[in-house]
């Protein structure tokens, strides 16, 4: 946890607690997401998932955004790519965009929940990270927008493809083809978030107890319930049992349901191995 990072802060507020804070760090440009990011991003949250300390990962932002989207100046490659003939610029360009891609969903395949802490502005490839977070909490002051759109580009870091499971395919083709702006109320009636707290301080102290109350619980089950709605996603019912079922059968027979039971039984609090 002692690395630096250009583009991150991470926070441990106590420790003896199993929620590490992982701070968008550019609060100067209201976290815009710079080249550095797509590097560092992957880093830090495979870092945080292989920390038996860490059970639970809060995303914020520093300063008074969320995050404004993309720093225009990464883009550069775009306009600067033009040496070769138009099938090779077109392979690059696609690594790259894979590439980047792949510091999004660095949250689906980090094994712990990643929960995010939204206020102020979320634009762009803001709405992008908080769609692959597992729970989404704001502020009141909280804005979004599927900005790409204005920018002539389709958005293309996993909003399409995520938001639509969240909010239903209309509001999603909707919010995406106008680019416009709504509000943190909107976000909730639509379910992005899951709550929307009075200020920045009640969504901090608010989203760290919800932490704390996850990260006190077995965390094979926590990591396996994760693992389980995420793969469910891309399969049917009956494939989605059967996979539940082998996963189940794996892990089901371990320390943690010996503890729990016990714990009941003796009405204290359970005390689990990290995992």
């Amino acid at each position: 946890m002692e690395k630096k990072y250009e583009t991150l802060k991470i926070l441990q507020k106590s420790p003896n607690s199993g929620v590490f804070n992982l701070i968008l760090n550019r609060p100067s440009v209201r976290n815009a997401i710079s080249d550095d990011f797509y590097t560092e991003f992957p880093k830090a949250l495979h870092a945080l998932d292989q920390n038996p300390t860490v059970a639970v990962i809060i995303l914020s932002g520093a300063g008074d955004h969320f995050c404004a989207g993309i720093d225009l100046k990464s883009l550069k490659f775009v306009s600067s790519d033009h040496a070769e003939d138009r099938g090779r610029t077109g392979e690059r360009l696609r690594r790259r965009i894979k590439f980047m891609q792949d510091a999004v969903t660095a949250i689906e395949w980090c094994r712990k929940p990643v929960i995010a802490a939204i206020h102020g502005a979320c634009i762009g490839f803001g709405v992008d990270i908080v769609t692959a977070c597992d729970v989404r909490y704001c502020s009141k002051d909280a804005f979004f927008s599927v900005k790409e759109v204005d920018l002539a580009i389709t958005a293309d870091m996993g909003t399409l493809q995520r938001l639509p499971a969240i909010v239903g395919y209309g509001n999603a083709m909707e919010l995406a083809l106008t680019a416009r702006r709504f509000s943190s109320q909107e976000a909730k009636e639509l379910g992005l978030v899951s709550r929307v707290f009075g200020s920045n301080e009640e969504l901090t102290e608010g989203v760290h107890t919800i932490a704390e109350e996850i990260a006190g619980k077995p965390p094979l089950a926590v990591t396996g319930t994760k693992a389980v709605m995420l793969r469910s996603k891309d399969l049917n019912l009956e494939q989605g049992l059967d996979y539940v079922a082998t996963w189940s059968s794996s892990m089901f027979l371990s320390d943690d349901l010996t503890e729990a039971i016990s714990a009941q039984i003796q009405k204290r609090k359970p005390v689990f191995s990290k995992l």
